[in-house]
């Protein structure tokens, strides 16, 4: 591999509950990418995924508890908001300077269990992480009509980093990772840990064409040589016993 080829779709309407995202995805790529080719890998921002399969919850609706409420007021936010991030937290990681650190039921580490305001109509609306990520991906690509892989990206901010990546939350079609424990390096050095998280690179790699505000939630990445797999996002978290951090 010498080159890749990231085209961000912009042709794709707004999504609502119920859309066929296979179908927009292969219509907005024969117009933009010249189709969908055997080997493409397609990235689709959380959100959109999440729009279509009506993860959304109108603020309006919800009832805080009176935890939520104690947070909120501490922290200066919405106490709606607190109680739909604690309903979608299955351990709270850490609740420090209004950052709200938690682990979804999913097993993600992220700040607000991925409950989000941004790219969402509506003043009260919000929009939550999808069901089971990996089976979203794994529906979409079996709607595309051609030997691809599809990852389900979203923002993750990183407690050693500064500023935000998209990271793989959903892999259908490809191994998520590439192990080269026991290859050799350039040197002859045995490598004994080295595993390569290809899924986030390439999320990471199409965020710089999906800007937040570009309204560019779907991107094809091309003439990348991904393992075909039956994928997995799972498989890129920590074991709680190899996790130093927790």
């Amino acid at each position: 591999m010498s080159s890749l080829q990231i085209t961000g779709l912009r042709t794709l309407p707004e999504v609502g509950a119920g859309a066929d995202l296979s179908r927009l995805i292969v219509d907005a790529t024969q117009k933009e990418a010249a189709g969908l080719q055997t080997g493409d890998v397609v990235v689709v921002t959380q959100k959109v995924v999440s729009k279509a399969e009506d993860r959304i919850v109108d603020l309006r609706t919800v009832k805080p508890s009176a935890f939520a409420k104690s947070l909120a007021q501490q922290w200066e936010k919405d106490p709606r908001q607190v109680e739909v991030i604690l309903r979608e937290t299955r351990r709270i990681v850490r609740m420090d300077q209004g950052v709200l650190i938690m682990e979804t039921h999913h097993g993600f580490v992220c700040a607000n269990a991925g409950v989000d305001r941004s790219n969402v109509p509506g003043d009260d609306n919000v929009s939550l992480l999808p069901v089971d990520p990996d089976r979203s991906a794994e529906e979409i690509r079996r709607g595309l009509g051609v030997e691809a892989a599809v990852i389900i990206s979203d923002t993750f901010g990183r407690p050693w980093r500064e500023g935000t990546t998209e990271v793989a939350i959903g892999v259908a079609g490809m191994d998520p990772l590439w192990d080269y424990r026991g290859r050799r390096d350039a040197y002859g050095y045995v490598l004994r840990s080295t595993e390569v998280a290809v899924a986030d690179m390439l999320a990471s790699a199409a965020g710089l064409v999906m800007e937040k505000a570009s309204r560019v939630p779907v991107a094809i990445v091309r003439g990348f040589p991904f393992e075909t797999g039956e994928g997995g996002g799972r498989r890129l978290l920590r074991a709680p016993t190899k996790d130093l951090f927790r």
